[in-house]
């Protein structure tokens, strides 16, 4: 028995020297997660205008207490129930999904925590049986580095939305308008499923497919007892919107004002109204129909009491 205690020991010693050696060698490539520009929002948080990083890709940062409840029920009720509990991978769920593979000789499901998403984010692999075990691994070593709400972060900022489109707040400006805080539970149903298949799943190009897609998780919902099944009902009826992807373009000028005025600064609060700037936009659009051509206006309302600038339209073509 001592022998064995021993023999024990001795391989969980080396198991984790090994690891150690790993994490020294192939440190998280965390770097590989760019983070956008610069959001410059309205005084009641609403972008005005997004940047998009180096790399093209529109990101606006936020944090899980800034996100919907029901967009974090929906995800992680739909992804990964245990992610609290896990080291990262979940035993059970890879079990249950190579089960379901050898049985219909297809992959079923991939039995992926969202750690173990996360690391595909920070370090993509092929869907091969070598790029499934590296996965693991990489989401070990996110486990051992960072704690579940900074693992989450991650996955809320950099979970791919379809097009050019990464993380839960950028999706649910340009899908639906609206900050992540704001969703309805057919709304976060929809995010929580669109990131496993973005092509696929667009609702601006196949609406009918995501509307299914995000039924299904309604249901899932319902059948763990997350949400009531007459709450599922009313989500259900819900259309799903094929609002045409675009970022937001308010106070163009100024957002680029502000942006040179803070170099690095990833986010800006102005003290601009998103109505008042939106009607004056709109009004110069309307005076500039009867002027001659080559003419041009600028707009700017501000508080006389505050000194607060509510809108600013420096010129009647952005560009």
């Amino acid at each position: 028995m001592r022998r064995w205690l021993a023999a024990l020991a001795s391989g969980a010693l080396l198991l984790a020297l090994l690891l150690l050696t790993l994490d020294r060698l192939y440190p998280l490539p965390l770097q590989h997660l760019q983070a956008g520009d610069t959001l410059v929002l309205a005084r009641d948080g609403s972008p005005l205008r997004a940047f998009a990083g180096r790399d093209g890709v529109w990101r606006y940062p936020t944090t899980p207490e800034a996100v919907s409840p029901r967009y974090l029920e929906a995800l992680l009720g739909y992804e990964d129930r245990w992610f609290w509990r896990h080291p990262g991978v979940n035993p059970a769920a890879l079990l249950r999904a190579a089960l379901q593979s050898a049985a219909s000789r297809r992959i079923v499901s991939g039995g992926s925590t969202l750690s173990m998403q996360v690391a595909r984010l920070v370090d993509p692999v092929p869907r091969t049986l070598a790029g499934k075990l590296r996965q693991i691994l990489r989401a070990l070593q996110l486990e051992w580095h960072l704690d579940k709400r900074a693992i989450l972060t991650l996955y809320l900022n950099h979970a791919p939305f379809g097009g050019n489109v990464e993380g839960v707040e950028a999706a649910s400006h340009a899908w639906f308008g609206k900050s992540a805080a704001q969703l309805s539970h057919a709304e976060a149903a929809l995010l929580a499923v669109l990131p496993q298949a973005p092509s696929r799943l667009r609702p601006d190009r196949h609406a009918a497919r995501a509307q299914a897609a995000r039924d299904k998780l309604l249901d899932r919902m319902a059948d763990f007892g997350i949400w009531s099944a007459a709450l599922v009902a009313d989500a259900r009826i819900e259309s799903v919107a094929t609002r045409r992807l675009r970022a937001p373009q308010l106070a163009p000028l100024l957002a680029e004002r502000l942006r040179r005025e803070h170099p690095g600064q990833a986010v800006i609060r102005s003290t601009i109204d998103a109505q008042w700037q939106r009607i004056a936009e709109q009004r110069v659009q309307a005076w500039l129909r009867d002027w001659p051509p080559r003419s041009s206006a600028a707009v700017l309302i501000v508080d006389s009491r505050t000194r607060e600038v509510l809108a600013y339209v420096g010129s009647a073509h952005y560009g």
